[in-house]
């Protein structure tokens, strides 16, 4: 089994404007066309048996459209979905106990296109509000090349995150989960501060982009099960990057720690 644990899906509506929008911002090329027809169809060519979609809410009023539409396809075609809140929610404990009774199964922030740093102090509660109620959290973490200016969640600032929100008494099973191998770009400073701690990292876009030398570094010093196969689809192939993470040197065991085994613990499953 394959779970792929960071994809994007949006209404066929808005599908293709977003995806051009995104594409001109970042300069990626997709490889799909944001809708869900066009995850799937990567999922059976790629051999991926389950996808986690991650909606990102980049204003606050766009709270019940995104996780409604992320509530209509949870559970379908494979779909596991998470929900999305701002930081600027003017009632996210309210909200995320609707995402809960949703049957969401966790939230997605993004502090970049959302304007705020990670260790916001309204990050903060939102976190700890959300593993409180047994949502799991996925940031993103590192550069975002669709953004400029100051990288927002940094492998220090995620240090700070976990500080406050677990009060100095660090968890024995991780609940949040960072990104892009722990940091996009920022991959030495991962290294040197957040492997080994009790969160997650996803392998989102870098099994098809990044130095797999890198890659196989971090996946050693961190602990294959606290790593989740990810894609970032539709910004890279899933299929692709299966393979790319399958021909690291690493035991089977291993693999099916990080295709489907972590993620299943994560989902509850």
């Amino acid at each position: 089994m394959i779970i792929d644990f960071h994809t994007h899906v949006f209404p066929d509506a808005i599908a293709m404007p977003t995806i051009d929008f995104l594409a001109s911002k970042s300069g990626y090329t997709p490889y799909a066309d944001g809708t869900l027809l066009g995850l799937t169809s990567l999922m059976k060519s790629g051999g991926i048996d389950k996808s986690v979609i991650l909606p990102v809410v980049t204003k606050p009023s766009q709270f019940n459209k995104i996780n409604e539409f992320a509530a209509e396809l949870n559970g379908t075609n494979g779909i596991y979905s998470f929900g999305g809140i701002h930081p600027f929610d003017e009632t996210p404990f309210t909200h995320l106990d609707d995402i809960k009774k949703m049957g969401l199964y966790g939230i997605k922030l993004h502090p970049d296109y959302q304007s705020a740093f990670i260790d916001d102090e309204r990050y903060i509660e939102i976190i700890r509000y959300a593993l409180k109620i047994g949502l799991a959290v996925i940031t993103h973490s590192g550069v975002d090349d669709g953004c400029s200016g100051e990288v927002k969640c940094t492998p220090e600032r995620i240090l700070r995150v976990l500080d406050k929100v677990y009060s100095g008494n660090m968890p024995s099973e991780p609940r949040i989960i960072l990104a892009h191998a722990g940091g996009f770009k920022m991959y030495n400073e991962v290294l040197e501060k957040l492997c080994g701690l009790p969160v997650y990292f996803d392998l989102a876009y870098v099994m098809q982009f990044a130095d797999p030398d890198i890659m196989l570094s971090i996946i050693r010093t961190h602990g294959a099960d606290k790593i989740l196969f990810a894609s970032d689809s539709p910004w890279s192939d899933p299929g692709i990057s299966a393979k790319n993470l399958s021909a690291l040197p690493i035991t089977e065991e291993e693999k099916e720690m990080i295709l489907f085994k972590n993620a299943l613990t994560v989902l509850g499953k």
